[in-house]
């Protein structure tokens, strides 16, 4: 059973009003983000939390919290003191799955780097995006970063060029972009309109159910698709009900919960 496009607007912000929430963020990396007020740590933080977000949950807080441990309190300022040998040194041993420390430390200068050549890493971002289209200016945007990290390809940052669904790369676009309870932002000169969908099989399965797709597999043009249908919905901030709809179900709630609720003659706009 699916719901019309424009029906389905009331019936996910209800979704979004009960579960966006501050309280429901933990257990996830976007955690780590709101322990620094200013933006460019914001962005050193939001790069690795979403970087090593594979995996299990666990261990991705874990592993993320032994890199900010070593960058400390100010981890924007840290990098652009500390030498490329001291930093190898301080992260020597570190390992997250596919992730070796030599990439960490590689990619973490290369953002120091850049930080410095553009004030702020969203800077160089919306220089791209005043030429090009937004999946351009993302192949660009992680180009410089594998340029500055001295490497072709990285398991930190992946390439949109690719034809992934590059998921952990839009959780950290949308991070960064969106700003309410739950995503706190710092990067206000660019518009959510522009976000695709942070695909993973959870929000594929729902968007699925919910006939936002009718792609086969969790793939890049699936992310295009479903956030095309979200953007007919919310052309403003396509990827407003992430959070909500995947939080659901780490909350516990299966997904016949989130169907009763999405079906429910009690949702607006029914």
């Amino acid at each position: 059973m699916f719901i019309p496009l424009h029906q389905l607007r009331g019936r996910l912000e209800n979704v979004y009003n009960e579960y966006n929430r501050r309280e429901f963020i933990h257990p996830d990396p976007l955690e780590f983000l709101w322990r620094y007020s200013s933006t460019e740590d914001r962005e050193i933080v939001g790069l690795i939390a979403s970087g090593l977000a594979y995996g299990r949950v666990s261990r991705i807080l874990k592993s993320t919290e032994k890199v900010l441990n070593v960058l400390g309190p100010a981890p924007s300022a840290f990098l652009r003191e500390i030498s490329l040998k001291e930093l190898s040194g301080a992260l020597a041993g570190f390992k997250h799955r596919f992730t070796t420390a030599f990439e960490m430390v590689a990619l973490l200068k290369s953002a120091s780097i850049l930080q410095e050549k553009w004030g702020l890493l969203g800077k160089m971002l919306v220089s791209f995006l005043s030429e090009d289209t937004y999946h351009n200016s993302l192949e660009r945007f992680v180009k410089n970063f594998l340029e500055g990290a001295g490497m072709e390809k990285c398991s930190l940052l992946p390439r949109p060029s690719l034809g992934s669904a590059c998921k952990r790369l839009h959780l950290f676009m949308r991070w960064m972009i969106r700003r309410d309870e739950v995503d706190p932002g710092g990067w206000e000169w660019i518009s959510p309109s522009v976000l695709i969908v942070p695909l993973d099989v959870h929000m594929f399965r729902v968007a699925v159910a919910l006939g936002l797709t009718r792609r086969k597999t969790a793939s890049y043009n699936a992310a295009i698709e479903i956030t095309e249908n979200f953007r007919a919905i919310n052309p403003g901030d396509p990827v407003k009900y992430d959070f909500a709809l995947t939080r659901m179900g780490i909350q516990g709630l299966h997904q016949d919960t989130l169907f009763r609720e999405l079906f429910s003659g009690k949702a607006e706009g029914a």
